[in-house]
Parts: structure tokens; C-alpha cells; sequence
């Protein structure tokens, strides 16, 4: 199975139920890859006990077969050896950049400024707007990329080649928000394909970790002991993975596993993927 051209998106989530008071350990939390366009869980890594998801990511990455793939994370793993270990994959990224990379983040921010006063070769801009109506819910996107100046890549980023901003605005019930959010990549500065792998990296909220708690009920889940709660994990994700991958019947995710629980030629054809 290829990932060429592909989002994987590496985030993490706390199993929060899991926490055993008695033994003194707190909830368990896990790394997860996801991939949205294959509705696919390619691994998960349980966040060592006094650490957390900066030092399980790099080995997450590494367990990982990504060529040609394209890796989303957010900003808290922002960081040079993250983004020299994807391209050492083979595969390219999409990093959110905030005020932790304080260097990187005042460039990409001077920059910008600078677009706005009109200081900026506009002919190397890229922009693509989006506009989302759901109910009394609106949002309205806009991207804008452009080639990353070399003075990054004097500061380490080596294989950086475009800069973006996503500004969003988002109403609902007549009230507005607004937010404003700088990534890098190491993709060409195609706007459409760049718009598509942020907007992507947030299915592993709705494709995953939603439907792990509100069909799996994994978040209320009282498993606690030892290896409990990691092993119970990757039974979920994988049960999800099977399921979501066929596409054949038009049920929701409840009723299919509940159809595999009371009919094994269900459950067969769920587990051998066979969509006739």
C-alpha cells in the first residue's frame, strides 16, 4: 500500500479514564499515525510514564514506513531534527509554527508584515479561499503561501521550501472568532495541495479520537493494569481500521460493529475486506 502523495497525521490522546490511583500511575497517552485518505491507524506508541509526546513522536516516525508520504503535526513538534527525520524518510512535512520556535516564528511573521504593507514580490504569492456554511456554523479560510527566504535555511531549516499562513474566521450563532495560524513545508508552494494537508491533519479529531470515545467509549474505558490500557488501545484502533475501510454498506460505525458482533459472515467480511 502506497502513501505517495498521502497525509499521515501524528497526534497524541489521553486515554483519561485509564489513571490507577491505587498504584499511583496517571492516564495513559498515545501517539497515534493516521491516515485520513485511507481511513487507516498506521501505528500507535504509549507516551513513556514522566515524559510526553515530543519524546514518543521521533520514535513513532521511525517505526513508520512514510516514502512519498506527507507528515502533519502541530506545533509542539516543530523542531529541526523532527523535520530532518521525515525528509531522511523519504517523505515530506507540514509543520504548524508557533511562538516555541521563537526565530523561525518572527521570520515567518516579518514576512508576512511585509506582504501586507505591500514590501513583497506578490507575483510569488499563492492564495485560495474557502467558505464552509453548517447550520448556524460559517468559516471562512484563507491561505497564502509563498517560497521560504533563505535566511531560514541559514538558521538550520534546511529542506524548508514554503512558508504559509492560514487566517480563519469562524461564526457561530451570530457570534465571530478569529484566528491566525503560520506552518512551514517541505513541499513546493502549491496552495490547493497545501490548503488540503492542514485542513486534513485535523481528520484525526474527527475521524479518530472522536469516534474511539463516542462508538468505543474509550475514554470512560476503566481498564487500568499494567499493559492494560495500551494493549486494549491498539485493539480499538485496529477494530476502527477494519471497519472504516469498508465502505460497501451504508451504516454508521455503531451499527457495523454491532452487526459483526451478532453475524460472523459479517464480521468475515469486515476482517477480509471483501466489499461485495
Amino acid at each position: 500500500m502506497s502513501l505517495e502523495g498521502k497525509g499521515v497525521h501524528l497526534d497524541g490522546k489521553t486515554i483519561r479514564h485509564s489513571f490507577d490511583q491505587a498504584a499511583g500511575t496517571d492516564a495513559l497517552q498515545v501517539v497515534t499515525a493516521w491516515s485520513s485518505e485511507l481511513h487507516l491507524c498506521l501505528g500507535q506508541l504509549p507516551v513513556e510514564a514522566g515524559s510526553n509526546e515530543r519524546t514518543a513522536v521521533p520514535k513513532l516516525l521511525e517505526m513508520l514506513e512514510l516514502t512519498g508520504a506527507i507528515v502533519t503535526l502541530d506545533a509542539m513538534h516543530t523542531t529541526k531534527s523532527t523535520a530532518k527525520q521525515i525528509r531522511q524518510q523519504g517523505a515530506d512535512y507540514v509543520l504548524t509554527v508557533k511562538r516555541n520556535q521563537p526565530s523561525l516564528y518572527n521570520t515567518i511573521n516579518r514576512k508576512f508584515e511585509e506582504l501586507a504593507e505591500g514590501n513583497f514580490e506578490h507575483s510569488r504569492v499563492r492564495s485560495h479561499v474557502t467558505r464552509e456554511k453548517n447550520g448556524s456554523r460559517e468559516e471562512y479560510r484563507r491561505y497564502t503561501v509563498f517560497p521560504a527566504p533563505a535566511e531560514l535555511r541559514q538558521l538550520g531549516w534546511t529542506d524548508i521550501k514554503t512558508i504559509g499562513m492560514v487566517y480563519r474566521e469562524r461564526t457561530v450563532n451570530g457570534k465571530t472568532s478569529q484566528e491566525l495560524v503560520y506552518f512551514i513545508s517541505s513541499l513546493e508552494p502549491k496552495v490547493r495541495n497545501l490548503a488540503k494537508q492542514i485542513r486534513d491533519h485535523w481528520k484525526i479529531e474527527n475521524q479518530l479520537h472522536w469516534t474511539l470515545d463516542v462508538t468505543f467509549a474509550e475514554d470512560t474505558s476503566r481498564i487500568r493494569k499494567n499493559n492494560g490500557p495500551a494493549n486494549a488501545a491498539i485493539f480499538r484502533r485496529l477494530a476502527l481500521s477494519i471497519v472504516k475501510r469498508y465502505t460497501s454498506e451504508n451504516k454508521s460505525m455503531r451499527r457495523k460493529r454491532r452487526a459483526a458482533a451478532r453475524n460472523p459472515k459479517h464480521l468475515l467480511r469486515y476482517l477480509t475486506g471483501n466489499q461485495a
